[in-house]
């Protein structure tokens, strides 16, 4: 059995993948080991707001208060409906699916290369435009980016994200508009899955359950369905009352 299989058989950490990737792969980057309890984790705010708690309580919630950043956000991916605290502005809700490729993808045929340290500014403008999910300037430091130019412009683009021990997450899949149609998010995934396989850990992603066109294609690559999350995108207390 390959070591991609291997952790698939160990998949538990990916129903808390916030979490588990700051307290495993991710460990370096996080926010809050020694904040409170020790029950919150974020990302550096140049990286994004994703957030994870190792349970949903009251006083996950206070930790998690104490590490974003004034004027910032969480972005929470929870198993259950979110129990929000008083006082805890609710942003954004709605249902994810999780999805795993437990297969290796086939090679592309697309002109696809590696993103580079100086294509950071045209791939932050490409996220601004596209809306893919959290992605700021320091996002691209998690690694994996890979893109499509087309006459010198970044027509696509998708990398990794969380990384919880055994497995990494295929994100940021984009298009520019004007590029639409051509096959390269499909393209771009399954380059990003398939070089994820050979570093021996099993991708998984995350979209909206309503978005089907996105999940369609994943599907194509070799994904399949194995969980949904409810989406919390919350700020604390303070910001919200500071309003």
């Amino acid at each position: 059995m390959n070591s991609s299989l291997l952790h698939l058989e160990n998949s538990a950490l990916l129903d808390n993948p916030i979490w588990n990737s700051l307290v495993t792969r991710h460990a370096h980057l996080a926010l809050g080991e020694r904040s409170g309890n020790g029950l919150a984790r974020r990302y550096p705010p140049d990286i994004g707001p994703l957030s994870g708690l190792a349970e949903q309580s009251p006083e996950a919630f206070t930790d998690l208060a104490a590490i974003v950043p004034q004027g910032d956000i969480a972005v929470l991916f929870l198993a259950d409906e979110p129990k929000v605290p008083s006082g805890w502005e609710m942003l954004r809700g709605g249902t994810l699916v999780q999805m795993v490729c437990p297969t290796v993808p086939e090679p592309v045929d697309d002109a696809i290369v590696p993103m580079r340290p100086d294509d950071n500014d045209e791939m932050v403008a490409l996220a601004e435009l596209t809306e893919p999910g959290p992605f700021r300037r320091g996002t691209s430091r998690l690694g994996g980016f890979l893109g499509i130019r087309v006459d010198g412009r970044i027509a696509a683009m998708a990398g990794q994200r969380l990384s919880p021990t055994g497995f990494s997450e295929v994100s940021a899949v984009c298009t520019h508009p004007e590029f639409r149609g051509r096959g390269y998010a499909r393209a771009l995934v399954s380059a990003v899955a398939r070089n994820i396989h050979l570093e021996g850990r099993v991708p998984f992603l995350t979209s909206f359950e309503g978005n089907m066109g996105a999940i369609r294609i994943y599907e194509q690559v070799g994904f399949v369905l194995r969980r949904t999350f409810h989406l919390a995108v919350v700020k604390p207390p303070s910001q919200a009352a500071g309003e």
